[in-house]
């Protein structure tokens, strides 16, 4: 993110309903922070918090400060911060508050953060429309977006009573991530990848999102939704879409949407027979031995919620037909990484079989964290008189390749939000298809296996005879 290429947005407000939650001081008032270092938030305009925690401004400027100084990735310079300060103010959300903003907030655009659980969502759309304060407001709306394809159609309907669809904005965090947007670039950018990025080259795809962490106190809200609800069915499969689209006709927002919405509709509803669904239980991870699920605060003793889930997917399209995706994501695992792993189908004749040879298949590496990667590995004959071949790696790194830090996620999102771009932001016929996909799960879920916390689960079956290549 250059302040040389980013619009300064017009004068409005921002409101952060839930202000005094955990996104909201590790994620939201960083965020904003850091666009207000870099000269990207309106020049005129207020940032107003509400909760319904008993505070008042000056508690949650000092909330503010430390959230700032904790995890801000520009690090906290005090006088830029009483420049920042000067625009934070908070109100309780008490009967009638939302009547009082709006009364004192008038002739200026807004924006509104629903930094809320989901189920607070039904209740609060129609206040804010109530007060006035829908009137071309902005809205933003964390995932999960429902529960299912049902839910989600129902809440679509109810905000749309209210709220436009261009006034929506349903974020995904992972959309903001570097290495995600140039999933575009590097397809559609590169002629040599562009054609080979079909059934004709490529033999599976695998994604993975891998998490180390267990509930962080989070226990009651996650085994609500577990894993399948909180990651599969939105982040995973917002890249998966933007991996195997088709080419937009250009960049403009609608058109790209419409292409993920296409894919998203193409893809076959996952068969219960091709999903693995597991829990964790006590076990080591980096180290430290760490409690079962079933042990975490707020988790029921018989829960049935699970931490880690793996599907097999195809794509009915012409590209892809045939080909096998592979998606998986789970708490409590060995390492912590977000991975797209592309595996090219083999030489059509093997010619170096007499030979010392390593020869595997061409792969392609997206590494989404913890680091920025891109990886091809393809074989390189080693220095020497004897015909040896070895695999070899050609890498790109984000931080060796640029000299530019990357924003965090949310900045670049609320920013696109502050200028009214919606190219980042799930449309409501994605959400639906989304839901669509792993609906024949949520109806018959297959039974919960175990995996001792720190370890990967038994997931192989479903991509025998091959193995992952995260592991």
């Amino acid at each position: 993110m250059t302040t040389a290429r980013l619009p300064t947005p017009e004068a409005q407000d921002i409101l952060i309903v839930g202000a005094s939650g955990d996104l909201t001081r590790r994620k939201l008032l960083p965020a904003l922070y850091n666009l207000f270092v870099a000269n990207l938030l309106p020049a005129e305009g207020k940032i107003i918090g509400l909760a319904r925690t008993g505070m008042d401004t000056p508690k949650f400027i000092a909330l503010a400060h430390d959230a700032v100084r904790q995890f801000s990735r520009t690090g906290l310079d005090e006088e830029a911060w009483a420049g920042f300060a000067r625009r934070l103010s908070y109100v309780s959300t008490d009967e009638g508050a939302f009547d009082r903003l709006a009364r004192e907030h008038t002739g200026r655009n807004r924006v509104i953060y629903l930094a809320t659980p989901p189920d607070a969502v039904p209740t609060i759309v129609p206040h804010l429309a109530q007060s006035g304060l829908s009137e071309e407001a902005k809205l933003i709306l964390e995932k999960p977006f429902g529960e299912d394809v049902a839910t989600a159609r129902d809440l679509n309907h109810l905000i749309h009573e209210h709220f436009d669809e261009r006034q929506i904005f349903r974020i995904d965090h992972y959309l903001g991530k570097e290495t995600v947007q140039n999933i575009l670039v590097f397809r559609f950018g590169n002629a040599v990848f562009e054609r080979v990025w079909n059934r004709d080259a490529i033999q599976r795809i695998e994604i993975t999102v891998a998490e180390t962490l267990g509930m962080e106190g989070r226990g009651n809200f996650y085994d609500e939704v577990g894993a399948l609800r909180d990651i599969l069915q939105n982040h995973v499969l917002q890249m998966l879409s933007l991996l195997t689209m088709e080419a937009p006709s250009s960049l403009d927002e609608e058109d790209i949407r419409d292409e993920k919405a296409k894919l998203l509709e193409a893809v076959r509803p996952v068969r219960p027979e091709d999903t693995v669904r597991a829990q964790y239980i006590e076990g080591i991870v980096n180290g430290e031995r760490v409690p079962a699920y079933l042990q975490e605060r707020g988790v029921p003793a018989a829960s049935q919620t699970e931490t880690f889930v793996a599907c097999r997917v195809y794509v009915d399209t012409w590209r892809w037909a045939g080909v096998p995706i592979y998606l998986r994501t789970g708490k409590r695992l060995p390492q912590r990484a977000t991975q797209i792993d592309i595996e090219f189908k083999p030489v059509p004749l093997q010619i170096f079989r007499e030979t010392p040879a390593e020869t595997h298949p061409n792969h392609l590496t997206l590494q989404i964290q913890p680091e920025e990667t891109i990886k091809f590995r393809f074989a390189a004959k080693e220095p020497g008189p004897e015909f040896d071949i070895k695999q070899v790696d050609m890498d790109f790194s984000y931080d060796e390749a640029f000299t530019i830090e990357p924003a965090e996620a949310y900045e670049r999102l609320i920013h696109d939000v502050l200028i009214g771009d919606h190219t980042l932001f799930v449309r409501e016929d994605q959400v639906e298809a989304s839901w669509a996909i792993v609906e024949p799960i949520l109806r018959e879920p297959p039974p919960v296996t175990q995996y001792p916390a720190g370890s990967w689960p038994q997931a192989e079956a479903l991509i025998a005879p091959d193995a992952w290549h995260l592991r």
